[in-house]
């Protein structure tokens, strides 16, 4: 697997109103993400350090207890356990990175 359209790639939902189309590396899980407007990410954590981007939209993210206002071009590094969550006030697009792999992703589908 060298050139993904994820354009044209089935999705998964990843919480209600949020989906994703997922790949994985051997070393790293990369997600093409839209969430609906209004939609909440509850607060969690997980052992992976993830990236999120955001690419169309504007989204209120909080981490560790601080919540700020994400607008395209912005993103926030999630440390490993780290708390965090958000909440999509328009429609957005984003692209989550995480690392190592999302091994609970893989086995219950959320891929290709």
């Amino acid at each position: 697997m060298s050139f993904i359209n994820y354009n044209t790639k089935s999705k998964s939902t990843i919480f209600p109103g949020i989906q994703s189309a997922m790949e994985h590396s051997t070393q790293s899980t990369f997600g093409c993400v839209t969430l609906e407007a209004g939609v909440i990410a509850p607060i969690h954590s997980h052992p992976h350090e993830q990236w999120t981007y955001v690419l169309e939209g504007e989204m209120e993210f909080t981490l560790n207890g601080e919540t700020q206002m994400l607008l395209p071009g912005m993103g926030a590094f999630i440390a490993s356990n780290v708390l965090h969550g958000a909440k999509a006030v328009t429609a957005c697009k984003v692209i989550d990175v995480f690392t190592p792999v999302r091994e609970d992703y893989k086995q219950s589908g959320v891929m290709s």
